[in-house]
This record gives structure tokens, sequence and C-alpha cells, in this order.
């Protein structure tokens, strides 16, 4: 995108320059067509009219670039005062020189017009695209922040969740089960998807899924019959795009609040897709007694809350509420196709 905009800005500037000074050098020669006294003096000041580029470049590229941003607005005027006396000096004796000196159009008034005129479009031209360069920096600078921010808000994602499935192993060697060998490859495949995948800025959905089902899996071979764990995955996953990492957070605390002193502990996970983007919707069982807030414990719901604010706003819609015993959340989000590129 930024590729983009730059050739845009390129061609624009380019074609400014050309129009610019075809209108400045042929223009006049069109305008003589019918007066051959004319045509021959448009023909002797093409070397002085060509004295009226540098002075345009030297304006627009060293005086507003350099000394405007460095030195100020004062310094920057009296510099012009002084470049357009220079030139309208210039011009003026090589109109007298070319031309004779005792010719009408030799005078000072003849001289100074035409570098005021250059003066005053090369400092627009050069003022816009400053403007334009501290914008585009001022988006770039921001635009880090932002990758910066999502960086350090994805580097505690990866941690808080090893921590509980290493919680899970060593749960399972303890109890001497067989499965823990199982979840050892499982963590493995899901290590995997961490490595390669949570740095992206967008993963197919598809991957996110599988990576989703393996930590399912991971949890109920844990808990086996003494959670009953409901997962259910409806729709086309195939073409979409998500944030990696996205939606684990929301099952990591449904497992972390809803089992453990849970009577019957039950935990539901539906995840819908279809044209209008996903549909999540997670729900277990909460003790409203324990004195601590499902959604304020921990990093997992704060830092995916502060992820869509980032990467998807006005593109989601987070519900989260408790009710009769229950900790329910529902995300509805709009989802980017492969053919399409979000920008941070």
């Amino acid at each position: 995108m930024n590729l983009q905009l730059q050739n845009t800005n390129l061609l624009f500037k380019s074609l400014f320059l050309v129009v610019f000074w075809g209108i400045w050098l042929i223009l006049p020669f069109l305008n003589s067509v019918d007066n051959p006294g004319y045509q021959s003096y448009i023909r002797k000041m093409i070397p002085v009219n060509l004295t009226l580029i540098p002075l345009f470049f030297f304006n627009s590229e060293y005086l507003v670039k350099k000394i405007f941003r460095s030195r100020g607005a004062t310094v920057y005027v009296i510099c012009l005062i002084l470049l357009t006396a220079v030139f309208t000096t210039l011009n003026f004796f090589l109109k007298r020189l070319i031309i004779g000196e005792h010719t009408h159009r030799a005078n000072w008034l003849g001289s100074f017009f035409p570098v005021l005129t250059v003066v005053a479009v090369s400092t627009g031209y050069g003022l816009i695209d400053y403007l334009i360069k501290q914008e585009k920096a001022q988006q770039e600078e921001r635009q880090q922040r932002l990758r910066s921010e999502l960086s350090f808000l994805r580097s505690q994602i990866s941690p808080h969740f090893i921590l509980n499935v290493l919680n899970s192993i060593v749960y399972l060697v303890r109890s001497g089960s067989r499965e823990a060998e199982t979840m050892i490859i499982k963590l493995s495949e899901i290590m995997q998807y961490m490595l390669y995948n949570s740095s992206a800025e967008m993963v197919p959905l598809d991957q996110e899924i599988s990576y989703l089902e393996n930590y399912i899996e991971l949890q109920e071979t844990r808990f086996g019959e003494d959670v009953q764990i409901d997962f259910e995955v409806s729709g086309d996953v195939s073409g979409k795009k998500i944030e990696p990492m996205l939606i684990i957070p929301f099952v990591e605390n449904a497992f972390k609040h809803g089992t453990g002193l849970i009577n019957d502990p039950v935990i539901l996970i539906k995840v819908d897709i279809d044209q209008q983007g996903l549909s999540l919707i997670v729900k277990n069982k909460f003790d409203p007694h324990s004195g601590v807030k499902a959604e304020q414990s921990g990093i997992g719901l704060p830092n995916v809350k502060r992820r869509l604010e980032l990467l998807y706003p006005n593109k989601h819609h987070l519900e989260i509420r408790e009710n009769d015993g229950w900790f329910e959340t529902h995300l509805t989000l709009q989802l980017e196709s492969q053919s399409e590129n979000i920008a941070v």
C-alpha cells in the first residue's frame, strides 16, 4: 500500500512539473504564431526562461524542505526575498544582453513578475510536497507504534498459553496417565503453529480453527469425563483470513474459570462461519460467589479486547455477560478473504 501511495505521489508530481513547464515554455510560442516579431523575441528569451528552472527547484527542494523546516518561516521568507532579488537582477541583465538595453521589454518589472510567479508556484509546490511527506512520516510512525503494540500483545499471549498447557501435562504426568505423550505431541503441533504463524499479520482461518481443535483435544485428554466439552464448527472456513491466536483466549478463559471447583462443569464452544464473517460463542459454568470476575482476571481477555480494537475497528462486536451461573462470550467478526489485505 505504501509503495502504491509513493508511486501515485510521484506520478502527480511528474505530471504537475510537465504541465507547468510545458505551459511556461511552449505557450508563448503558440501565442506568437501570427506575430513574427514577437516569435523572434520568444526564441531569444529561451535561455532567460531556462534560468527559472533552477530557481524553481532550489526553492522547492532546498529552501522549503531544509531552511523552512529547520530555521522556521521568518528565515525562509528572508531567503526567499534575497533569492527573488538575485534572479530578478539576473533575468534583467540577461534580457538586456540578449535583446538589447533600449527596448521596453528589458525593464525591471518585466523581469520581476516572471520570477515572482515561479517563486510563488515553487513555494506552493514545495509546501504541499513537504506536508504530504510529513503526513506520510506520521502515518508510518503510527503504524510502527501499532506494530510494536501488537507484537507486545502477541508476546503476552504465547507464554500465557504455554503455561496453561504445561500445567495440564504436569497434571497428567503426576497422575501417571498414558495420555501425557499424546499431549506432548499435540503441544509440539501447537508450538509449531505459534512459532511460524503467530508473528504473521493474517493467517488462513482453517489453520486457526485447527489450532483451536488441538487445544481443545489437549483439554479433553486432561479432564476426560470430568468436564463436558461440546465443540462445534459450522460453515465454510476456506478462503478466509484472521488475526492469529485471536479466538483461543476466549476458550482458555472458559477452561480457566469453568473447571476446578465447579459442580458438573460444562464448556460449550460454537464457531459459525458465513458470508458476513465469524460468530464465536463460548459458554461455561461459573461460580458467582468466587469473588473473581472472569472477564477481568489474567491477561487473556483484556489482551484480546485491545487487539480487536486495533485490528478490527467497527468490524467486530464483543459481548461478555454472566447469567444464572453461566459465563458467556459472544464475538462476531467481519473476516477478510484471502485476496484482501489488512494494513497495520
